[in-house]
């Protein structure tokens, strides 16, 4: 068997995110399996590194799986992209190591999570954007996203009360860029937790919007509550850029600690 690592990309719009669900067809990975089943005549199972929620896009996102020995990596892309909906797209395909696991081994995860200050949203834009309809405080927000960055234990931040495993994670940065009305928030960590990502958003959000002091991220994340935090933004402003493995990640991460030293 041939272990075919692929990288993707799809408008989340209209899936029930990643995952595949016993009570619903639309998802990413249920799609994905039904077109390798066709193509191997039997069962694939497809390993994703990040499960995105319902809603959430990918312009990185990364998978695995094995397919039969007379299966190469190209004629797998191809046979994908010919049979896969136009919202979902394999941009590369490739042969890894067996031992490879596209979640396991990821050891960094970029998400991006867009929102539209203005109005209205743009019309083209308007799928991939939190139309917010006012102005934020990005200068608050960076003091804010200071206090979140490093080894924390984000339980305030995860969306599933029941969650029995560890809540650590380390996030080695986050970006707050704007352009015009659009802010863009870049969270760059190991991993992430149920709806980690846009609980951190709508929690930033609400430091631009005056609702919460930056210093206040302190007492959320001493709070491991998740009344704590702030609400949970919207999925479709949601986007995983990017995960890294092995020297990729590592100078990522390198990277990353030496833009918050100079910021500090």
């Amino acid at each position: 068997m041939r272990n075919i690592r692929v990288l993707l990309e799809y408008d989340g719009s209209r899936y029930d995110g990643w995952q595949k669900q016993g009570n619903t067809e639309r998802t990413i990975q249920g799609r994905m399996e039904a077109v390798l089943e066709r193509m191997t005549g039997h069962p694939t199972e497809v390993h994703g590194a990040g499960r995105t929620d319902a809603g959430v896009h990918a312009k990185g996102q990364t998978a695995n799986f094995k397919v039969p020995e007379h299966f190469s990596a190209e004629e797998t892309g191809e046979y994908l992209n010919l049979y896969l909906p136009e919202d979902i797209r394999v941009t590369e395909a490739e042969e890894v190591p067996e031992r490879f696991h596209s979640r396991l081994n990821a050891c960094g995860k970029l998400y991006r999570y867009r929102i539209w200050t203005g109005k209205k949203r743009p019309v083209f834009e308007r799928k991939y954007l939190c139309g917010l309809g006012h102005d934020l405080d990005e200068q608050a927000m960076r003091r804010a996203a200071e206090y979140l960055v490093g080894t924390r234990d984000f339980k305030s931040f995860c969306g599933n009360r029941k969650m029995k495993k560890s809540t650590v994670r380390t996030l080695f940065s986050i970006d707050v860029r704007r352009d015009g009305e659009e802010i863009a928030l870049d969270f760059y960590g190991d991993g992430f937790l149920y709806h980690m990502v846009r609980i951190l958003a709508g929690t930033l959000i609400e430091v631009g919007e005056g609702k919460r002091t930056p210093e206040s991220m302190t007492d959320i994340l001493e709070a491991k509550d998740r009344q704590a935090a702030g609400f949970t933004a919207p999925p479709e402003g949601l986007c995983l850029m990017q995960v890294d493995y092995g020297a990729a990640g590592e100078e990522r991460k390198h990277q990353a600690a030496g833009k918050q030293r100079w910021q500090a």
